[in-house]
């Protein structure tokens, strides 16, 4: 297959994923006028539900201006060999082939938030402020983007630099090596994200004394559960959106609320919120999803190693000697079908594994208190009751609010 060929398959794959991407989200937003089901007719008032729709609207043409320029750049930057013009400047500073690659990677991903990082200040500060659920200063989102991009330099440069340097030893048995290191850094941050990562975000402390953390502990005592970390994270100085997570193993697990679930909640209904994340760790679902990432890591570096020195991909993006990155960056356009398929069962896993951790909250905790919790959390994120079943199946990893309200009281 010619360099050509290569080139335009790569273009059509951009724009079939595009188009389908599109279509979708047409169905889904014929959606947002249809009738609220009896089941969730408490959720919003004739007003709020307006601003909901208004919300989702404003949200999907953000979503299409987006996407279309993200289109366009892309486009652009394949037909002019954007790719060749920066490994040249890459080329420019060293030869060694690790300070090559993390020049090009650096350039590339720079240039991207650069050229992003309007719209993402216009999302920020214009529509979710309009709203009312912006909490960031521009200080904060600046400051954020900096550290993002500390945090991308020290640890995706080592982790690249590695791979690289497994590649320049072994060759084609280098994915064996990187993807040993990627597990261990993926088990790494599974094990200290929240005690390492989240501190440079945010500031956590744990729950206070009191009757919410008597309760929780009571909760956790009843159905064997050991816990001893519960933090609270300050989500509220950049949203009001709330959210909970379980984090760690061991020793290291931990529940974090976000300070507005602790705002927006009664107790009983946190509770049943944390009753819902114990039911994924006492269904192994952590580990479960763990090993499926550590697999699906191991296959795609091993498709990488049998292409990324493949000298006719690397022409086909415009660079005539076959090189990692080149062969890195031709590969993952490449791949994107794969990865859309292997997104699409993750996803329906996910939506199963909800269902499953719905049902030990059930079984273990009251229902209605959950239920509730539900309601108020999508109302106070004006998401959408009536999503399209095709939006649902690509893009959702929980199921909708109907399908587990409706499997509670089943």
């Amino acid at each position: 297959m010619s360099a050509q060929t290569i080139f335009y398959i790569i273009i059509a794959i951009i724009l079939i994923d595009f188009v389908i991407d599109k279509i979708v989200d047409a169905l889904n937003a014929k959606k947002f006028k249809d009738p609220v089901p009896v089941e969730l007719k408490d959720v919003y008032d004739d007003a709020e539900y307006k601003r909901s729709q208004s919300y989702k609207k404003e949200r999907f043409q953000f979503g299409i201006i987006t996407s279309s320029f993200s289109l366009l750049t892309l486009l652009l930057f394949l037909f002019l060999n954007g790719f060749s013009y920066v490994d040249s400047i890459a080329a420019g500073y060293s030869e060694n082939p690790i300070i090559r690659a993390l020049i090009f990677f650096g350039i590339i991903m720079f240039a991207s938030d650069i050229i992003t990082l309007p719209f993402s200040y216009y999302s920020t500060f214009v529509i979710e402020e309009k709203y009312g659920f912006n909490k960031t200063t521009k200080k904060l989102f600046f400051l954020d983007k900096l550290k993002s991009w500390a945090l991308m330099a020290i640890v995706g440069g080592a982790m690249l630099s590695l791979i690289i340097w497994f590649y320049q030893i072994t060759e084609n048995d280098f994915w064996w090596y990187a993807w040993i290191l990627v597990t261990l850094i993926i088990l790494f941050i599974n094990m200290f994200y929240a005690k390492l990562i989240v501190p440079i975000f945010n500031k956590q402390s744990p729950l206070q004394e009191g009757t919410l953390r008597s309760k929780i502990e009571t909760y956790a005592e009843k159905v064997g559960f050991k816990l001893d970390n519960i933090f609270v994270i300050d989500g509220s100085k950049r949203s009001t959106k709330a959210n909970a997570y379980f984090s760690g193993f061991g020793k290291e697990k931990r529940i974090t609320l976000y300070d507005t679930l602790i705002t927006d909640l009664e107790e009983e209904e946190i509770v049943s919120v944390l009753a819902h994340e114990v039911g994924h760790y006492k269904r192994k679902h952590i580990v479960i999803n763990l090993i499926a990432s550590i697999v699906t890591t191991g296959f795609t570096l091993w498709l990488l190693s049998l292409f990324v020195g493949n000298e006719t991909l690397s022409q086909a993006l415009g660079v005539q000697k076959p090189s990692f990155h080149i062969g890195f960056i031709a590969f993952g356009l490449l791949y994107s079908p794969i990865s859309e398929i292997t997104g699409l069962i993750m996803n329906y896993l996910s939506r199963k594994f909800e269902y499953q951790a719905d049902d030990f909250a059930k079984n273990t905790y009251k229902q209605d208190f959950l239920i509730s919790s539900l309601k108020k959390l999508s109302k106070s994120s004006l998401s959408n009751l009536t999503p399209h079943k095709a939006y649902v199946f690509m893009h959702y990893s929980h199921p909708t609010l109907l399908q587990r309200i409706k499997n509670l009281r089943a």
